[in-house]
């Protein structure tokens, strides 16, 4: 985010596109599972892009923007990380459970990946109105940059293979059964395994590679690059 911007103003062209990352890709597990057999979400409302029966006040509002702004004003850079309320899933409903919880599981951050190239596509646009509507494009090109950012962030760290991220799902529905069982007994730990490599910093190299990539492509698409 330019540096001309203060606090107040990022937060504001952030709002949007956090609150459509993390919701949509609640959706889209709901949608993916209504798809492939289990209607419960769709039965509770949440199969719908409408972010408010999505909304954790905590988890979409609350600790994303106040992680935002303490870690800016520490001149860390602007550390975004949030969640929706999950949506219900009931497995007994899939005809092939194994594959179905991964498909389940992986629409979410596909979900952040289509966003993501939608942003882009908009920052694209942004960048074509700059002569005849500058006082629209400019804020549109704050907020397509910022798209581009939450959801690059929420696909690449919902793909590592942590349970209960969807990436730890996917690769247990991937996992022999007897090794899939085995690997399921950590997910109690698994908020604590990311809290960790957070704290000590490891979580950033990790993800780093990954989030260049998806990045480097939406700019591609958006003709910046």
């Amino acid at each position: 985010m330019p540096q001309e911007l203060n606090l107040i103003q990022q937060l504001a062209v952030f709002v949007l596109p956090l609150i459509f990352a993390i919701t949509v890709h609640e959706a889209a597990h709901g949608w993916v599972a209504d798809r492939l057999g289990d209607h419960t979400a769709r039965a509770m409302g949440r199969v719908t892009i409408n972010p408010i029966p999505h909304i954790d006040p905590v988890g979409t509002i609350i600790v994303p923007l106040a992680l935002y702004a303490m870690t800016t004003l520490a001149g860390g850079g602007g550390l975004i990380f949030g969640w929706a309320k999950p949506v219900p899933i009931n497995p007994r409903h899939f005809s092939n459970y194994r594959r179905d919880m991964a498909l389940t599981a992986a629409a979410g951050p596909a979900s952040n990946f289509i966003m993501l190239l939608i942003w882009a596509l908009l920052l694209r646009l942004s960048v074509g109105m700059e002569g005849s509507a500058g006082w629209f494009a400019q804020p549109l090109a704050y907020m397509a940059v910022g798209g581009i950012l939450i959801n690059a962030i929420l696909m690449v760290l919902n793909l590592l293979p942590i349970l209960p991220l969807d990436g730890g799902r996917v690769l247990a529905s991937l996992l022999p059964p007897r090794l899939s069982l085995s690997y399921a007994k950590l997910e109690p730990w698994g908020l604590f395994i990311l809290i960790g490599l957070m704290v000590t910093g490891i979580l950033w190299p990790i993800m780093a590679p990954m989030l260049q990539l998806v990045q480097s492509l939406a700019y591609s698409v958006a003709g910046l690059l």
